[in-house]
């Protein structure tokens, strides 16, 4: 059986890793922080403990089997009721898929303290920090180069092509995905619509630069969400 001591500190150092990582989340104002981390990962690390060293007295009972590891694998399944929680559906885009995973590792965290596997746990932190934050600018920046990029423009009737368009775009031209021409309401205009791929918005701004000084173009919109 652990000393008091030693619970102590392993519920201390739970609740000190679980800060760690919960405050990554806090900065970026997650609903589930500080505190919510910290409670998961000390939740995690008692449970352990109970499921480690709290059925000693009956362990030694004739007919008695007990399996540790039962608490620590329902710890496992069921924080994903908590996960769930932090997952938001907000129009089309999913929310919160980061911090629920940073939940259940804290809860893993949590057991390895609990455990005593103190430098598993210590590692883990620190490579789930480095997720957190040092992949989160390499992963940004892939996004924002596949991202989608839409440009509108009213032209007057028959003045904008396809061909015109390539031609405008230059080298960039191959990174057009869709060119719709539509009548305008407005007699004698196109509303044409472009979307390119895999393009910075410095280099679509560029594109939009050279269309409005090109014969017939009305008007180059690029911020239409």
């Amino acid at each position: 059986m652990l000393s008091n001591i030693e619970i102590i500190a392993r519920l201390a150092l739970a609740a000190l890793l679980g800060s760690v990582v919960g405050l990554e989340r806090e900065r970026l104002l997650w609903a589930a922080g500080l505190r919510t981390h910290m409670l998961v990962c000390v939740g995690a690390c008692l449970i352990m403990i109970v499921s480690a060293f709290g059925f000693s007295d009956a362990m030694g009972a004739t007919g008695v089997v007990l399996d540790p590891s039962r608490l620590a694998a329902q710890v496992v399944s069921g924080i994903g009721f908590l996960g769930a929680g932090t997952i938001l559906l907000r129009g089309e885009v999913v929310r919160g898929l980061t911090t629920a995973a940073s939940l259940w590792a804290v809860a893993a965290v949590g057991l390895a303290v609990g455990g005593g596997l103190y430098v598993a746990a210590l590692a883990t932190t620190v490579i789930v920090i480095v997720i957190l934050a040092g992949v989160k600018p390499i992963e940004e920046h892939y996004r924002e180069r596949i991202r989608v990029r839409p440009l509108r423009l009213l032209a007057r009737s028959g003045e904008m092509s396809i061909d015109v368009l390539q031609q405008v775009s230059g080298e960039r031209s191959s990174r057009i995905r869709q060119f719709v021409v539509r009548p305008s309401t407005s007699e004698g205009l196109d509303e044409v619509t472009v979307t390119f791929v895999r393009l910075s918005q410095r280099s679509v701004e560029a594109i939009a630069a050279r269309l409005r000084a090109h014969p017939g173009i009305v008007s180059v919109e690029t911020d239409i969400g």
